[in-house]
């Protein structure tokens, strides 16, 4: 019998083979064509956002894009932390599916046990002593607050040592509010029955803060509105102060177009020991930078606290307590950051501390600053 017939069979079912994974390829690359151009191509409206990737990819520990980074360049294999094994495609899934983090009980607990969701917060750069049991803490007013009990004494040491040469002061650059406007500090008070006051608080930090950004020729408007009071008409809760605070800021930005630094000044609930820094025989107010994770440009607010971290530990060593970034239920997540790229939270030391050691921070604040502010201005024109 003749073999031809059964090569030539054989021969027309490679054929057909070969044609049928020419259709698949072909029709699979008309779907990847189409589906780029949807993408690129659909009103903004329509496009998947980035924080839509944010979303999924902030699920990931950090450590993950690690492995990623290290596909297209090898280099990044050194920047594994020691120790570290690149995470199973299972972990990975996990992860992705469940938004829980293996070895990290607060993502399963924050949810579940109440108060837990304060540290739900990421942090980036750590200063000395900040671990996860140090974050910074928010305390709600008592009651009494709300009927303007303005009974604090202001007794603090006006010191004249170091006063900077005062410059010409030019156009509006820096706004300082308060959205917690009656954070106060127990020195300051009659006794510890509130830690939230009408008249010693943290609106005089602000104040002194935006005297010493002027003195170094940069204008700067510090806002005292009295958000609690606000809220009260408004019949909001103390949760809602940054809704609270947010048109004010809108405004404020919309009628000063030479904006371009923005910061809320808050004080923490804290132990002394964690807010409080000795340098040269002196105390100061330790600080610690807040930002917003849940909008999708907080990598920008991100960066203007790292850097005014590193420029302040580099004159004055341990008095940062680092960046953390927050997310997640329990907290607002946005803090107003959202309206400017230059929108930064700094909590100024903590309930425990005296004015004097706030007001010396303040005088760092604007010191370290002014610096940035002058060098950055420089490199903008050049």
């Amino acid at each position: 019998m003749s073999r031809y017939p059964i090569m030539k069979k054989n021969k027309k079912s490679y054929m057909k083979q070969g044609t049928r994974w020419t259709i698949i390829t072909v029709t699979v690359l008309l779907l990847l064509f189409i589906g780029i151009g949807i993408l690129t191509g659909a009103k903004t409206t329509y496009r998947i956002y980035s924080s839509t990737i944010q979303e999924w990819t902030t699920k990931l520990e950090g450590r993950s894009f690690l492995y990623l980074f290290e596909m297209e360049n090898r280099a990044f294999k050194d920047a594994h932390p020691e120790g570290n094994r690149i995470p199973s495609l299972t972990t990975l899934s996990f992860q992705l599916l469940t938004s829980l983090t293996p070895n990290d009980p607060r993502s399963l607990l924050g949810r579940e046990i109440p108060g837990l969701s304060s540290y739900n917060s990421q942090i980036i750069i750590a200063g000395k002593g900040t671990d996860y049991s140090t974050l910074p803490i928010e305390s709600e007013p008592p009651m009494i607050v709300d009927d303007r009990g303005e009974e604090g004494d202001v007794e603090e040491t006006n010191e004249e040592d170091d006063k900077p040469e005062e410059k010409p002061v030019g156009e509006d650059r820096v706004y300082i509010y308060h959205t917690h406007n009656t954070e106060s500090f127990y020195p300051h008070l009659p006794d510890e029955s509130t830690d939230h006051d009408g008249k010693v608080n943290i609106t005089l930090i602000g104040e002194r803060l935006g005297e010493g950004l002027e003195k170094r020729g940069i204008g700067t408007i510090v806002d005292t509105t009295d958000v609690a009071a606000l809220r009260n008409e408004k019949g909001m809760k103390y949760y809602q102060s940054y809704d609270a605070m947010r048109p004010v800021v809108e405004e404020a930005i919309s009628q000063n177009g030479g904006i371009q630094y923005l910061f809320d000044l808050h004080r923490d609930s804290l132990s002394k020991e964690h807010t409080t820094t000795t340098i040269n025989g002196k105390n100061y107010a330790r600080f610690a930078f807040v930002i917003g994770a849940e909008h999708p440009q907080y990598e920008q607010n991100l960066q203007l606290a790292s850097k005014i971290h590193q420029l302040l530990e580099e004159k004055y060593p341990g008095i940062s307590r680092g960046v953390i970034t927050k997310k997640g239920s329990g907290v607002d997540g946005i803090y107003n950051q959202d309206l400017h790229p230059n929108a930064i939270l700094i909590e100024f030391g903590g309930v425990y501390n005296h004015l004097d050691e706030l007001y010396r921070s303040a005088d760092v604040m604007a010191e370290v600053f002014s610096d940035y502010y002058f060098e950055d201005e420089k490199v903008s024109t050049e």
